[in-house]
């Protein structure tokens, strides 16, 4: 059974030439990608007790972000010092993601799949499903998929705009 909601995956492969636009029809997530880089990087050095002065404080902190679009998450995060993995259910989002990951010389393993059908040999210490539920066609489906790939002492952050668990 898929979680994949191929209504949501057309209309976001139609839209993922303009992910980079801070202007264009991704501009919510550009304004707000500070604050929630920030409140991920500080939820992570206090849950995994890091060093919060290093460069890069999440240097051993391994991360999947589900639903990664054009990797506006996942960039910074890598910047952080992750290990950062993004997938998503869009082929033309996950093109976009490794064009710019590219051109920023950000070394990001990103994949086309969704969490039921993505193959893994260790799990993660952190799960990100960051603007995504509302676009899945089952939530608890999708949250249980999700849960399987975490470590388990992991930590797992789900947000959304317009629906909740």
């Amino acid at each position: 059974m898929t979680t994949v909601d191929k209504t949501e995956v057309e209309k976001f492969s139609k839209l993922a030439k303009d992910w980079w636009n801070p202007n264009g029809q991704f501009e919510p997530l550009h304004l707000f990608n500070p604050a929630r880089v920030k409140f991920i990087k500080e939820k992570l050095i206090f849950y995994f007790k890091l060093n919060t002065n290093a460069q890069e404080p999440l240097k051993k902190i391994n991360i999947l972000d589900i639903g990664c679009g054009g990797g506006l998450l996942c960039e910074p995060l890598k910047r952080l010092g992750a290990t950062v993995t993004g997938i998503d259910a869009s082929k033309n989002n996950i093109e976009v993601a490794k064009f710019h990951a590219n051109e920023m010389n950000l070394n990001i393993n990103y994949i086309n799949c969704s969490p039921e059908n993505f193959e893994i040999i260790n799990k993660f210490d952190v799960i990100l499903n960051m603007e995504v539920v509302e676009h899945v066609s089952d939530v608890d489906l999708f949250i249980k998929n999700c849960s399987k790939l975490i470590e388990k002492n992991g930590i797992m952050f789900v947000a959304t705009i317009n629906k909740n668990l």
